[in-house]
C-alpha cells in the first residue's frame, strides 16, 4: 500500500525557493534542498519528480508571491503615474528590506536556466509578459485620461519599465542601497513625463 505524503508541500516549496534564491539552481544540491526543506531526497523526488520539478514549483511560487501583487496593484484602477511609482517604490523596498542580497528568482533563472530549459523560459516569458501587459494597460488608460503624455507608444513605455524594474533587481543584488536604487527608479519614471 502506498504511503501518503506527510509534509506541507507549500512549506517545502517556499524553503526550496529561498535556497534557490541564495545559491541558484546549479549551486543548490539535492542535499541542500533536503536540508532546507527538512525532507529526504526520496520525498522530494516523489513529490516533485526531480530537482528541476521542485525548481519549477519554486518559480511558480515566486511569481505568486512577488509578481502577482505588483500586477494586482497596477490593475487597481488608481491614478496611472501614482500606481506605477508605487510599483517601483514597492520593488525597491522589497529589494532592500532585509539586506540579505537574495537574488530575484526571475532574473536569476533568466541568466542561469532560461537558455537551456524551455519550461523555465516559458514561465519567465509568461510572468514578464503579464507584468508588461498590466503596465501597458495602465499607461494606455493614463494617456486617455491625460495623466501621461500620449506622444510615446504605451507598449514601448511598458517594455522599458519592465526592463528598468529588472535592472533595479540586478543592481540591488550587487548593492542594496535604497537611496541609490530610488534615484535610478526616479530617472526611469521620467519616461512618463
Amino acid at each position: 500500500m502506498a504511503r501518503t505524503r506527510e509534509f506541507d508541500i507549500d512549506a517545502a516549496v517556499l524553503a526550496a525557493m529561498e535556497a534557490f534564491r541564495r545559491t541558484g539552481y546549479e549551486g543548490t544540491s539535492m542535499r541542500d534542498l533536503a536540508e532546507a526543506t527538512g525532507l529526504g531526497s526520496g520525498s522530494i523526488y516523489a513529490a516533485f519528480g526531480s530537482k528541476e520539478g521542485l525548481y519549477l514549483a519554486a518559480l511558480d511560487l515566486y511569481r505568486q508571491r512577488y509578481a502577482v501583487p505588483l500586477i494586482d496593484l497596477l490593475r487597481s484602477g488608481n491614478d496611472a503615474r501614482q500606481v506605477i511609482r508605487e510599483v517601483f517604490v514597492g520593488s525597491v523596498d522589497e529589494i532592500v528590506k532585509d539586506g540579505s542580497r537574495r537574488a530575484c528568482l526571475i532574473v536569476a533563472a533568466a541568466m542561469e536556466r532560461a537558455g537551456q530549459d524551455g519550461r523555465v523560459a516559458a514561465r519567465l516569458r509568461s510572468t514578464t509578459q503579464t507584468l508588461e501587459l498590466a503596465l501597458f494597460d495602465v499607461i494606455a488608460e493614463g494617456q486617455v485620461r491625460g495623466q501621461i503624455p500620449a506622444d510615446r507608444s504605451a507598449a514601448d513605455l511598458a517594455g522599458f519599465l519592465v526592463a528598468a524594474l529588472q535592472g533595479l533587481r540586478v543592481m540591488g543584488a550587487i548593492n542594496p542601497d535604497r537611496a541609490a536604487l530610488m534615484r535610478s527608479a526616479e530617472v526611469a519614471l521620467t519616461c512618463l513625463d
